[in-house]
C-alpha cells in the first residue's frame, strides 16, 4: 500500500501558490505527476502525494518542476484572495476525493482529446495552405511557360512571314530578270534575221545584174528550232541550271597564308564536313561548311548539308534558313537537281514541325512527295503531320 506524504510545504502571494513535495531519495525518472484545476497527484513508489486544493487554479498557466530532490509546483490563482489553507475541507472525505480524482481524470482526457483534435486540425490547415501555395506556384509557372511558348510561336510566325515576303520579292526579281534576258535574246535574234534577209537581197541583185564582184560574204546561221511544244520542253531550264552550276564552280580567291591549298577548295571542305557529320561531330561539320560557303556561296549542297547539322543540334531556325537558301539556289527545277530539292524540302519541313509549325512543315513534305512520289517513308511522315494538325484542330 502506498505511503502518503505529509511533510510538504507551501507558500502564496496574490497571484501564485508555491508547493514543494520532497522525493525522499527517489530518482526523478520514477516520478509521475498529474494535475488539474482542483486536484494534484505525485506518485513515486512507494510514496504518493494527493491534494484537493482549497480553490481552483489555472492549470494551463501552472507549472511543475522536478529537481534537487523535490517537486515544486507553481500554481496560478484564479483570483487574488489569500488561502487560509492549501487543501480543501473535503480532502479528508474519501468519497469526495474519489469523485474529484475521477472528474480530474475525465477533464484531463477530454482536454487531451481537444488538444489532439486542435493539433490535427491545425496540421490539416497547414497542409491545405501548403497545397494551395503549390498549386498557385504551378499555375504561375504554367502561365509563364505558356506565355514563353506563345511568344516563340509569334516570333516564328513573324520570321516565317518575313521570309515568305522576301522569297516572293526574290521570285519577282528573278522573273523580271528572266523576262529581260528573253527580251534581249529576242531582240538579237530579230536583228540577226533582219541582217540575213538584207544579205540575201544583195546577193539576188548581184545575180540578176550578172556582175561578179570580189569581196567577203559573211554567213550567219539561225539557230535550229525543234518542233517540240514549249510546255513539254525543259531544255531552256536545263541550260539555265547548267549555266548556274558553271558559275557556282568559280571559287573566290582568298589571300590567307595560314590556309593550305586544300582549305581553299570548297569541294574538299564539303567532303570534310560530310566526314565530320558521319562521325557525329556536327559543330565541326558546320564550321567546315561555313568556310566553304565563304569561298563559294553558290553551292546549294553546302547549305543543305549545314541544315542537316543544325537539325542534329536542334538549331531549327538555322536549319530552316539554310534549307531555304539551298532551295533558292536549286533553281530552275529540273531533273538533275530533283534529289537535292527533295532533301532540302524534307529538312525544312522537319525544322518547321520541330517548331510546332505543322502546316508549313506539311507543305514542304508535300512538295518533296511531288518530286519523289513513290517514297513510302515520306508519305508516312506526311500522314503523321496531317494527323497532328487534325488533332490540334479538333481539340
Amino acid at each position: 500500500m502506498p505511503i502518503a506524504v505529509k511533510d510538504y510545504s507551501w507558500d502564496q502571494n496574490e497571484k501564485l501558490v508555491y508547493l514543494t513535495v520532497p522525493l525522499k531519495g527517489v530518482k526523478t525518472n520514477k516520478v509521475d505527476i498529474f494535475s488539474s484545476e482542483e486536484y494534484l497527484k505525485v506518485s513515486y513508489p512507494p510514496y504518493i502525494f494527493e491534494c484537493l486544493l482549497h480553490q481552483p487554479v489555472d492549470d494551463e498557466a501552472s507549472t511543475a518542476q522536478v529537481g534537487n530532490g523535490a517537486v515544486v509546483f507553481k500554481l496560478k490563482k484564479t483570483d487574488s484572495s489569500q488561502w487560509p489553507q492549501l487543501q480543501s475541507d473535503d480532502a479528508g472525505n474519501k468519497e469526495v476525493m474519489k469523485q474529484k480524482r475521477e472528474e480530474a481524470l475525465e477533464k484531463s482526457q477530454t482536454r487531451a482529446k481537444e488538444k489532439q483534435k486542435a493539433k490535427e486540425e491545425k496540421k490539416r490547415e497547414t497542409e491545405k495552405y501548403s497545397i494551395n501555395q503549390m498549386m498557385q506556384i504551378e499555375e504561375t509557372d504554367r502561365e509563364r511557360i505558356e506565355h514563353l511558348k506563345q511568344s516563340e510561336r509569334n516570333k516564328a510566325t513573324e520570321e516565317l512571314e518575313q521570309w515568305k515576303n522576301e522569297q516572293m520579292k526574290q521570285a519577282e526579281q528573278e522573273k523580271l530578270r528572266l523576262l529581260q534576258e528573253k527580251y534581249k535574246e529576242d531582240k538579237i535574234h530579230r536583228k540577226a534575221k533582219k541582217e540575213e534577209h538584207k544579205d540575201e537581197e544583195i546577193q539576188d541583185d548581184m545575180f540578176r545584174s550578172g556582175v561578179r564582184q570580189n569581196g567577203h560574204i559573211e554567213v550567219k546561221f539561225t539557230p535550229r528550232v525543234f518542233p517540240t511544244p514549249v510546255r513539254e520542253s525543259t531544255t531552256p531550264l536545263e541550260d539555265e541550271w547548267l549555266k548556274k552550276q558553271a558559275e557556282s564552280r568559280r571559287v573566290v580567291e582568298i589571300e590567307d597564308k595560314d590556309l593550305s591549298e586544300q582549305e581553299k577548295n570548297p569541294v574538299w571542305l564539303r567532303d570534310k564536313g560530310n566526314s565530320f557529320f558521319a562521325s557525329g561531330d556536327y559543330q565541326s561539320a558546320i564550321n567546315a561548311y561555313s568556310h566553304a560557303i565563304r569561298l563559294n556561296p553558290k553551292m546549294p549542297a553546302l547549305y543543305s548539308n549545314r541544315a542537316a547539322c543544325h537539325l542534329k543540334i536542334r538549331n531549327f531556325f538555322k536549319a530552316a534558313e539554310d534549307s531555304s537558301k539551298a532551295l533558292e539556289l536549286l533553281t530552275p527545277a529540273v531533273q538533275q537537281n530533283a534529289a537535292s530539292r527533295c532533301k532540302a524540302h524534307v529538312r525544312r519541313g522537319t525544322a518547321f514541325c520541330e517548331l510546332e509549325m505543322y502546316v508549313e512543315g506539311l507543305m514542304d513534305y508535300e512538295a518533296a512527295l511531288k518530286i519523289d512520289r513513290n517514297n513510302e517513308k515520306l508519305q508516312q511522315d506526311a500522314d503523321r503531320i496531317r494527323h497532328i494538325i487534325q488533332t490540334e484542330t479538333t481539340s
